[in-house]
């Protein structure tokens, strides 16, 4: 597998690049991971990066985006915060990625039986979590099809708040981001939510 050059990169479409990811995926959960020469890739990069994605995951240890996608050094931008947030660190990083250095797309990426998510659900409070927790707290507002048990313990409720949560992250970087919102607009970009279901390893974007 080549090692991704500013030419090759220039090359990748936003829709390109979320079939790059799909392909990626799909060679993950039948264990078909690609030859990678990563000893090489860490030369090859060591002048300059040219990545086509960016994606924003979890801190679980399940959840490592360059696995998952079957990705190779220097391939993806990846960001990894509890329970997949925003805030103006990302978005800078984000805006970095993408205006700076060229990415084609951005993936606001959850996952199943995520542990920030029950806590938000759970209205857990210790120390600097609290804070964190307070931003996927609104998702949990969202969800109002559940009128019971509305805790860590009723994993469809979990899960939706999951989703809502993804959603409302995609939406945040679109209001917060003028730069990132422009690119979005001249189809420069494309920016896509989905989950990883750790059971199986496989993604399901939400695709508008």
């Amino acid at each position: 597998m080549k090692t991704l050059t500013k030419e090759m990169q220039a090359a990748i479409t936003p829709k390109k690049a979320l079939e790059l990811l799909k392909d990626g995926n799909q060679r993950f959960i039948n264990n078909l991971k690609i030859n990678r020469n990563l000893l090489q890739q860490a030369n090859e990069t060591s002048d300059g990066q040219h990545p086509f994605a960016v994606i924003l995951s979890c801190i679980d240890s399940r959840t490592s985006a360059e696995l998952i996608f079957d990705q190779g050094l220097g391939d993806i931008f990846s960001v990894r915060i509890a329970g997949n947030i925003i805030n103006e660190d990302i978005l800078g990083s984000m805006e970095f990625a993408c205006k700076v250095a060229g990415s084609k797309i951005i993936v606001v990426l959850g996952h199943t039986k995520c542990g920030a998510v029950k806590g938000a659900c759970d209205h857990v409070e210790m120390g600097n979590l609290t804070a964190l927790l307070t931003k996927i707290r609104p998702a949990v507002e969202d969800e109002t099809s559940t009128k019971e048990n509305r805790n860590s313990s009723n994993n469809e409720f979990v899960e939706k708040v999951t989703n809502l949560n993804v959603q409302r992250t995609v939406n945040s970087i679109i209001q917060r981001s003028p730069i990132l919102k422009e690119m979005i607009e001249k189809n420069e970009i494309q920016i896509v939510g989905g989950v990883h279901d750790i059971t199986s390893g496989e993604v399901t974007f939400f695709e508008n």
